[in-house]
Formats: structure tokens, sequence, C-alpha cells
């Protein structure tokens, strides 16, 4: 078992065997450090929004004050769906399928799994999955 050190410093990259522990350990890592970070902002928001509850004898102030809350609101429901997929692709590191495509079942890639940890496609899959969505909007 690597130290959190070492797993902060390593980097994985295309040289080596695809998903092997290492790479496997770094993306846990990677997805659990954020999920904690997204539950702390969480927490903060919370507090934020109880401090915020106060009246505003203002009527400006009390319009600012529940936009605030309301982008404060559909933040969290974001977070709260990030916080879905995050786990989700902890449960694929479980059962093996994490960085392979959803479609093609071939690897996603690295740096595209580093830059977008909880991606279920490769790029190719996702460029023709935005193609298709372009065609049906323009509809």
């Amino acid at each position: 078992m690597q130290s959190a050190f070492e797993t902060i410093e390593y980097r994985p990259t295309e040289d080596e065997p695809f998903m092997n522990p290492r790479q496997r350990e770094y993306f846990r890592a990677k997805l659990e450090n954020w999920k904690e970070e997204i539950l702390r902002e969480s927490r903060e928001t919370l507090d934020n929004l109880q401090e915020e509850s106060q009246n505003h004898p203002d009527m400006a102030d009390r319009a600012s004050s529940e936009s605030d809350r309301a982008l404060e609101l559909r933040t969290r429901d974001r977070q709260r769906k990030l916080i879905a997929k995050i786990d989700a692709a902890v449960k694929r590191l479980d059962d093996g399928t994490y960085g392979y495509c959803e479609e093609t079942g071939d690897p996603i890639g690295i740096a595209r799994l580093d830059a977008r940890p909880i991606a279920t496609l490769s790029l190719e899959a996702q460029e023709m999955h935005e193609r298709r969505e372009k065609v049906y909007r323009d509809d």
C-alpha cells in the first residue's frame, strides 16, 4: 500500500499498463478527495444559508438574499448529482469497469480521465454523442 504522499506525487501515463493497480489507486484517491471537497463546500453552504436566514427589513436586501439563496440551492443540486457520478465511478473502480468506454469498451484514456475522472465515454464516443444531441436539438 502506498502512502498518500506517493499517490499525490504519482501521475499516471499512457506508457504503463492501462488501469494497473497504481492507476486505480490514483483515480480512487482523486475521486474520494473530490467528493470530500464537495461535501465540505456543501456544509459551508448550509452554514451560510442558516446564517443568512435572518429577516431583512430592506426589500432590496431581502431580494438579494433570496437570489443568493436560489443560486446556492441550484449549486447544491448540481453538487448532489456530481456526488452520485463520483460514487458511480468508485463503484466502477470496484467492479473493474472504470476507465473503459460504456459504448465501445475501449480505454477512455489517461489524459481524459485525469481531466474528468467521472467520464464514462471515450473522447470519440462523447463527440459522437454530442453530435447526435446537436442534430436532435436543431430539429
